[in-house]
């Protein structure tokens, strides 16, 4: 699979958008997850870790996911997660982790993925029951939001309802969207949702 951040990862952590946004995110995992320091936790679409660098001192373990090599390899070299954080350079659609979570959150990863129903049912294996998922994204948008002909993009976001649909359909249950933050660019407004939701029991 190709490496589509490869040329990106090398100062990934520099941009002041990437950085605003991984700020508010994490801020409303915070606010919207009752984290502690037993949790076992999936980072999808983890990039250079700034969403896990921010909840790793408040779980126990946090297993980094990402088709990016070159991303993986920028978190891997924090000294403050290398305790905390293990990195899985795999794409868990086709190749399941060998354990499961109690939660698995996500910034902005959704839409690089094609199959997004098959996503939220292989989430709801990687999960113990009762565990919980909280998926940050674009809401459903136009298409401007990224520079055209840029790769490894299938969803011009999400329609919040349709979202939720799918959800139920893969088993979670007390799904609730909230707002965590909004994208200024260019005179245009992107909101970005944080959806929490839980596996059921049976």
């Amino acid at each position: 699979m190709a490496d589509l951040f490869n040329e990106k990862a090398n100062d990934w952590d520099t941009k002041e958008v990437v950085l605003t946004l991984s700020t508010a995110v994490a801020a409303t995992i915070l606010k919207n997850i009752p984290l502690n320091e037993r949790m076992q936790v999936m980072d999808f679409g983890a990039g250079t870790g700034l969403i896990s660098s921010q909840v790793a001192p408040l779980v126990e373990k946090i297993v980094a996911v990402d088709t990016s090599e070159s991303m993986l390899n920028q978190l891997a070299s924090k000294a403050e997660l290398q305790q905390k954080v293990e990195i899985a350079c795999q794409n868990i659609l086709t190749n399941n982790l060998a354990k499961k979570f109690d939660l698995i959150m996500s910034a902005m990863a959704l839409h690089h993925v094609d199959d997004t129903n098959k996503l939220m049912l292989k989430f709801a294996e990687h999960l113990h029951p009762g565990g919980l998922i909280a998926l940050a994204d674009l809401d459903l948008e136009d298409g401007s939001f990224h520079a055209e002909g840029t790769e490894g993009i299938f969803h011009f976001g999400f329609d919040r309802h349709k979202l939720q649909c799918t959800l139920e359909d893969s088993g979670f249950v007390e799904i609730n969207f909230v707002t965590a933050h909004t994208i200024q660019k260019e005179e245009k407004e992107y909101p970005v949702f944080l959806v929490v939701a839980k596996k059921k029991f049976s």
